[in-house]
Order: structure tokens, then C-alpha cells, then sequence
């Protein structure tokens, strides 16, 4: 009998990765907090809720067009926070670098992480350091937790969507996964593609502000807009439906997508919110994204139905239905 052994697939956050979680993790450490499956923790402490995340970035190379695995590992545990309807207050962070990295790289790190908390506003409180030796790393890996303060009246989840929600994407997709992939493999194109890494925390605080109603938030990064759609519906248990010719991809990386055979559903982002707000209020929701720094090219893409629960459709430019599944395999690994 061949033993079973962890594969890049289980690290995808498609469909392996929620199998390794459901079937291993889940069942030995099963709590209501970790079984809500969201963005972060949702925890009440002397009747104040607070968020908690907690995330590791190895991406490989770890500096790329607009950005580097510094100021990614800042953007990305700010965005889970505030997934949570949190505002970010205080970040640690983990290191464990590789012997040998260049001083002068490292300190490009660290200089892009502080750069990334004081932009948003947050605090790295606390932290570790290990050096492991030459060829037991790659170069440097970086592990950031972070704690936010969810507003009185704030309730946001992946299971909170409504049928009659519209579904909000506040930009462009795949950006940050076809950049990383460009400059791993030496790629080189005639455009200005670069990562969209950003810290949303600004932009989720607008709308939470606002007199609307925000059901669900979630930054579709490993397994794409695509694979976190279907997290969504099957948290709520219910049909998502999204328009083709309504998705915002831009013309490079949608030609890099086809020429390599990349679906950019399935791409990862680093600085995109997807939002599901009641009909009423999404023309509202959409107008506030769109004034922000990092939501001018947001868009409305498709809308909850309540048939077909936990199934995610695709109306396509030729008149067609096509199913989107969550991710099976890893197209691009180690993209954070």
C-alpha cells in the first residue's frame, strides 16, 4: 500500500486544502469559532468582540512588481481582519530566514513591512526570529497574526448571504498571481502588470460606516475569486450566479491567462474585497468602493439565488451556463 503523503495540492485552497481541513484538522481541534471557516476568529472577551488571523507567506520569488513578501504578509493579515468587519489594531510577525540571505534584501523587508502598518494605521507589537541553515529554507518565510475590534452591530460571514444579494468586486482580478508567476519564471511582457497587494482595512471601514447592509465580506486570495465563491455558497447554503462579460480582468493579464491556459478565477488576489450587500444598497456599496484608492475599478458581478445551494454558475458572453467548482489541483504554488 503506498503511503499517503501531503502534496502541493493540499496548500491551494481549492478543493485538497478544505479536504485536509474538514478531514484532519477540523474533527481534532473542532471549536464554534474555527468551525465558522471565516477569514478569522470571532471572539468575545469582557463583551468586546475581537478578530483574530493568522497567516504564512513563502511566495516565491519573494520580491515581484509592486510589492514584496514583506509588505504582503502586512496587506494580507490586515484584509483577513477586516474580512471580519474588524479594524485592525496590532500585528506580530514571525521570521524564519534562510542562512545567507543578503542583509541588504532583508532589510528591504522590513522596511516595506513597517511602510505597509504605518499606511493602515497598525501596530507590529510583537515577533520571533529564527535562522535555519543554508538549503533548509528558501531565502525567507514570514508568519503575521493580527488582532482587530469588530464595531457594536457588526455581523459579517461567509454565511450570512441572502438571496437577492448582489456581489460586489472591488477590482481587477488575478493580478497579483499572474505578477508573481511572470517574475518566477522570467517572463517577460509588454505591459505594466504588478501585484495588487493593499491593505483594505480603509475601505472595509467606509462601508461598514455607512447605513448599509454589509452581509459578507472575503479577499479571494489562494483559489481566486472563483474557489471563494464557493466557499460562500456553501457556508450559506445558497445558488451564486456571476455574469462573464461583468468580471473585470485587464487585457494583459487576460491574454496571459489564455496564453498559458490559466483560468483567472482561479488566480490569486492580494488586494481585492468581494462584497454581498442587499439589493437596496448595492448601488450605495459600490459608489463608496469606487472612491477609494484601491476600489476604483470595482464592479457588480452577479447576485445570490436561492436555488441550487452551494453551487456557483457563470453566465458566459455566448449565452451558455458554465458550473465554476472550486479549484481542483494547484495551478501556481507558492503565490503567498
Amino acid at each position: 500500500m503506498t503511503e499517503e503523503k501531503i502534496l502541493l495540492d493540499h496548500g491551494s485552497g481549492g478543493k485538497a486544502s478544505h479536504a485536509l481541513f474538514s478531514d484532519m484538522i477540523l474533527p481534532l481541534f473542532e471549536n464554534s469559532e474555527l468551525s465558522k471557516q471565516d477569514d478569522g476568529a470571532i471572539l468575545t472577551v469582557d463583551g468586546t468582540r475581537l478578530a483574530f488571523s493568522t497567516d504564512s507567506y513563502v511566495v516565491d520569488p519573494i520580491f515581484f512588481p509592486g510589492g514584496n513578501i514583506g509588505d504582503l504578509a502586512i496587506n494580507g493579515t490586515i484584509n483577513d481582519i477586516s474580512m471580519c468587519g474588524a479594524i485592525p489594531q496590532f500585528i506580530s510577525v514571525g521570521l524564519i530566514i534562510e542562512e545567507g540571505l543578503p542583509i541588504k534584501d532583508f532589510q528591504r523587508i522590513l522596511e516595506a513591512m513597517a511602510t505597509a502598518a504605518k499606511k493602515a494605521g497598525v501596530k507590529i507589537v510583537t515577533g520571533d526570529t529564527k535562522v535555519v541553515p543554508k538549503g533548509k529554507a528558501d531565502k525567507i518565510f514570514i508568519n503575521t497574526s493580527g488582532i482587530g475590534i469588530i464595531p457594536p452591530d457588526v455581523n459579517v460571514s461567509g454565511s450570512n448571504a441572502k438571496p437577492g444579494d448582489k456581489i460586489i468586486v472591488s477590482g481587477t482580478i488575478a493580478d497579483h498571481g499572474i505578477t508573481v508567476l511572470s517574475s518566477r519564471e522570467g517572463l517577460k511582457f509588454d505591459s505594466d502588470i504588478k501585484t495588487d497587494s493593499a491593505p483594505l482595512n480603509k475601505m472595509v471601514q467606509s462601508i461598514i460606516q455607512s447605513d448599509c447592509d454589509i452581509h459578507v465580506l472575503r479577499d479571494p486570495t489562494r483559489g481566486g475569486l472563483g474557489t471563494t465563491l464557493n466557499e460562500i455558497a456553501a457556508q450559506s447554503n445558497v445558488g451564486i450566479t456571476i455574469e462573464e462579460s461583468f468580471l473585470p480582468i485587464r487585457g494583459p493579464v487576460q491574454g496571459i491567462c489564455e496564453l498559458l491556459g490559466f483560468d483567472p478565477l482561479y488566480i490569486a488576489n492580494e488586494g481585492k474585497v468581494i462584497a454581498f450587500v442587499p439589493q437596496k444598497d448595492a448601488q450605495k456599496v459600490l459608489e463608496i468602493i469606487q472612491r477609494d484608492e484601491f476600489g476604483k475599478d470595482a464592479v457588480i458581478i452577479g447576485e445570490v439565488i436561492e436555488k441550487d445551494p452551494g453551487k456557483v454558475f457563470l453566465q458566459t458572453v455566448i449565452g451558455g451556463v458554465r458550473i465554476i467548482d472550486m479549484l481542483t489541483g494547484e495551478q501556481l504554488p507558492r503565490i503567498c
